[in-house]
């Protein structure tokens, strides 16, 4: 074992954890600038529907049949300036964005090679108690969160990702580190890098799915305050994804999580009979791993084949969600079992 990697897998972990704040703030500042972005338009929508207004099409369209007037050139300097307006804002959003997002991009090579340096320093895995576990499951959520923009620009979820991150990392630094020690007997197997390593990958896509279903209630929300004609509110949601498209989003990331679940469940039972001689005994972290594959399932079978969408498909994702971290906190540090190990 190395102590010195062990302490330069601390400086690293912190200097990961001011680079994700530092992240955050961006995040946030977008999302105010989102906002900014929204009631400008409202606002120029309401002068132009007041005034009665010529769109810029249709102020074209008049000076091109010689019939625009004076109050029309002024009306389209007015759209022109609010549409130039509007992209000078848009570019600082985006700006702000891409800074967050490089931000994002260096706290997890940071936060990686935290990890890698603890796993070196310690000559095994480094998942053999919460704080280890802590440590690899958010640099797998930041992976996954940094990977998926391949496929779809997720970058509106950095300020949960990121603020998650450093919460985790921050309450597990404080009350769950450990210095490096051995493996118990019942961890020294190769069945440890397969149940943990896909258990880490199934928290990471299931973390992106519970965001989204959280800002899915926040958007269904918004569309029908906006729907009755009520008082605009969240306006930065008016440039996220539609609440339907949001849902299908969780959806898909919450069945590719489960998949991973379903393996986490059935590695730890082979684990199991390899380490005790049995491959089920209603220990209380088992138990828990179950309901968790019980709730995701839930979820699954009644919005593919009961029709639950809305809200009620966003709560049953988040209530399976909650279960998760209810499993890593709760159920660790307070309840005696076979895997009373992951508390230490």
């Amino acid at each position: 074992m190395t102590p010195e990697l062990e302490h330069y897998s601390t400086i690293a972990l912190y200097s990961a954890m001011i680079v994700y704040a530092i992240a955050f703030v961006f995040y946030a500042v977008d999302l105010a600038n989102r906002s900014g972005d929204a009631a400008l338009a409202e606002r120029t929508s309401a002068r132009a529907a007041a005034s009665g207004d010529l769109t810029i099409p249709a102020a074209a369209a008049a000076s091109s049949a010689g019939a625009q007037s004076t109050g029309g050139v002024a009306t389209l300097t007015r759209t022109a300036r609010a549409a130039s307006g509007g992209t000078e804002s848009k570019a600082r959003r985006s700006r702000t964005l891409r800074i967050g997002f490089s931000l994002t991009v260096l706290g997890f090579l940071l936060h990686l090679a935290a990890t890698v340096m603890r796993g070196i320093g310690a000559e095994r895995v480094p998942w053999a108690n919460m704080y280890e576990f802590a440590l690899t499951a958010t640099c797998a959520i930041v992976l996954i969160f940094l990977v998926t923009q391949f496929f779809v620009d997720l970058r509106f979820l950095g300020a949960l990702i990121t603020g998650m991150t450093i919460l985790f990392l921050g309450v597990s630094k404080v009350n769950f580190y450990v210095a490096i020690v051995p493996l118990q007997p019942a961890l020294d197997s190769y069945w440890l890098v397969i149940h943990i390593l896909v258990a880490v990958l199934a928290v990471g896509f299931l973390t992106l799915s519970f965001g989204l279903s959280v800002l899915q209630l926040l958007q269904a929300r918004r569309e029908n305050r906006n729907a009755i004609g009520g008082e605009p509110t969240m306006r930065f949601l008016s440039t996220f994804p539609s609440a339907v498209r949001l849902e299908d989003l969780a959806y898909r990331l919450a069945i590719i999580g489960f998949v991973f679940w379903t393996f986490t469940l059935i590695a730890g039972s082979i684990w199991a009979e390899a380490a005790w001689s049995r491959y089920w005994g209603w220990d209380t972290k088992e138990v828990w791993t179950f309901v968790i594959w019980v709730l995701y399932a839930g979820f699954i079978h009644a919005r593919a084949t009961r029709g639950w969408r809305g809200t009620r498909s966003a709560w049953l994702s988040i209530i399976a969600y909650t279960a998760v971290i209810f499993n890593f906190t709760i159920v660790n540090v307070f309840f005696k079992g076979l895997h009373a190990y992951s508390g230490l």
